[in-house]
């Protein structure tokens, strides 16, 4: 099995599942630059977010909570148009722009009065909008911090290797890939579904990094000792073989998480939808780039074909 052999093959699919992402990205920032690539939650922006369950009368349709927001709107307090969700079989989560206290009782007591029943507040925070930006840095941060924290220690592990320095960077970028895929997706989805990147999302964000580059370094110390035992065989060559050796471990590992994932998506509930659809959208992701893009990477660099991508083919082949 060469795997190696189409690596821009595999560099193209890439491309096509990442540049829609971008597309989504860039009409939101368009159409809100105030909030940049990504339709941000509460947990950035500021806001309230209430978990209420109906107990007895009717359970209300979503627009007709929405209008009762909206009257309520006014120009020093744009609550209008919030996220409502299903919370269960018998509730909402709703989402939306900053109220005060006041306007938040008057609000849930227009939404029994519609019911006809008893509404339970089961969750009510609000978050201002100052601790939103201080979550938007940290989530930047906690990126930065993971990507070099990863560049230091497969730099370190596979010091005795020849060009180190590559296996970290090719991580690296096995690792941008994830974050662009699951971020494009997350875009998509804010478009089409209304969904928002909250505090959930930035943990299943970190969570497939961790993962990505946990799948990656085991093909990477698979290549790291063939390269000590094969070291006569070309390097494309040894990659290859590196690369079907873990195969199997790497699938398998991979499929266990993502079949729980999917059940979880399936039967566990709306509250947890989000979270887990990024999630199994990101680990998927880590595992082709784990094998199909980050070590193909390193067979790119060891050749430097990057010498060749712009010269005619007669030169090529001359």
């Amino acid at each position: 099995m060469n795997i190696i052999k189409n690596r821009y093959l595999y560099f193209g699919i890439s491309l096509l599942v990442i540049i829609p992402g971008l597309i989504f990205m860039g009409l939101h920032w368009a159409a809100n630059p105030q909030e940049g690539p990504l339709p941000l939650g509460i947990d950035f922006t500021g806001g309230v977010l209430l978990e209420l369950q109906f107990d007895g009368g009717t359970l209300p349709v979503m627009q007709d909570i929405k209008n009762i927001f909206a009257g309520f709107s006014t120009d020093a307090e744009p609550i209008a148009d919030p996220v409502v969700q299903p919370l269960g079989d018998n509730g909402y989560s709703i989402r939306s722009k900053p109220m005060s206290d006041t306007t938040h009782t008057q609000i849930i007591a227009k939404i029994e009065e519609l019911s006809g029943g008893k509404v339970t507040v089961l969750n009510a925070t609000s978050i201002s909008a100052s601790m939103g930006n201080e979550v938007a840095r940290s989530a930047g941060l906690a990126v930065l911090v993971a990507a070099m924290a990863i560049l230091a220690y497969i730099w370190f592990a596979f010091r005795k290797v020849k060009h180190a320095f590559r296996y970290g960077t090719a991580a690296i970028i096995a690792m941008l890939h994830d974050i662009l895929v699951v971020v494009g997706v997350e875009a998509m989805l804010g478009y089409f579904l209304g969904w928002q990147a909250d505090a959930l999302f930035l943990t299943a964000l970190l969570t497939v990094i961790g993962f990505s580059v946990h799948d990656t370094i085991v093909v990477f110390d698979r290549v790291r000792e063939n390269s000590l035992r094969l070291s006569r065989i070309p390097f494309e060559t040894m990659v290859n073989h590196s690369v079907v050796q873990t195969l199997d471990r790497s699938i398998n590992t991979q499929l266990t998480v993502m079949f729980t994932l999917l059940a979880l998506v399936l039967f566990g509930g709306a509250s947890i939808r989000h979270f887990t659809v990024i999630l199994l959208v990101g680990i998927l992701s880590g595992t082709y780039s784990s094998i199909f893009n980050a070590s193909p990477i390193l067979v790119v660099w060891e050749n430097q074909e990057w010498k060749n991508w712009f010269r005619r083919k007669e030169e090529f082949a001359a």
